[in-house]
């Protein structure tokens, strides 16, 4: 009778954990973009028109997020159709301005993009948040402590690390969290998780330059 040797398993959850926890490298990691951004004069008056629909002043005047803008133009026939869709949801979201900052903000620190959270800690600012919850966001820990009094903001922030950590939403954070949260609500959360992992993943496989006009503003920090 032929016999085999046992081949153990490769230990893939282990790696896989251990990647989890490891804390993402900040992008851009390099001097240059990849891609030249589109220069924002060249872009079509009907998508500034969309553009200045977003909401409060953030991403406005020095805020204007030219560079990543810029890159996704290069596609037009899809560029002006996205930027109708993510203006509408940031302002016609069941989530507050507020809410939908604070899970950008934790989903710039996840994926290690300097740009988006350069870009939204002024947002951030300008609809109430506070350096102490910019630190907690920056945090390797789940950012669902003290720092934030409002169960609803703990059950955003718990299930967009769920989102990003996981690719679902397991049973036993649905069971904890979802219930603080209308249905509507949870669709738009995972929307807005989406929209962000394709900026993120935009900005960092690109090396979409940070604007110099945000060379004031604070760093991400992991």
């Amino acid at each position: 009778m032929t016999t085999f040797a046992t081949i153990p398993a490769p230990a893939r959850t282990a790696s896989r954990a251990s990647s989890r926890a490891a804390a993402p490298s900040i992008h851009p990691t390099e001097p240059c973009a990849r891609i030249e951004p589109i220069p924002v004069d060249a872009m079509r008056p009907e998508w500034l028109a969309t553009l200045a629909r977003i909401p409060g002043d953030g991403l406005k005047g020095a805020g204007f997020p030219r560079h990543v803008l810029g890159t996704i133009a290069h596609n037009p026939d899809t560029f002006g159709p996205f930027l109708e869709f993510w203006v509408t949801c940031k302002s016609r979201m069941a989530l507050s301005v507020r809410e939908q900052e604070l899970v950008i903000l934790r989903m710039a620190r996840l994926y290690g993009s300097n740009y988006v959270w350069k870009h939204h800690v002024p947002v951030g600012h300008e609809f109430g948040v506070t350096d102490a919850e910019l630190d907690a966001l920056e945090g390797a820990e789940p950012a669902v402590p003290a720092h934030f009094a409002s169960a609803r903001e703990r059950a955003l922030l718990a299930l967009t690390d769920e989102l990003v950590e996981h690719r679902t939403i397991r049973a036993e954070a649905w069971r904890m969290h979802a219930t603080t949260l209308p249905r509507k609500e949870l669709v738009d959360l995972v929307s807005l998780v989406a929209q962000y992992v394709f900026f993120a993943l935009m900005n960092n496989a690109f090396q979409v330059e940070v604007e110099p006009s945000l060379d004031a503003v604070r760093e991400l920090a992991l």
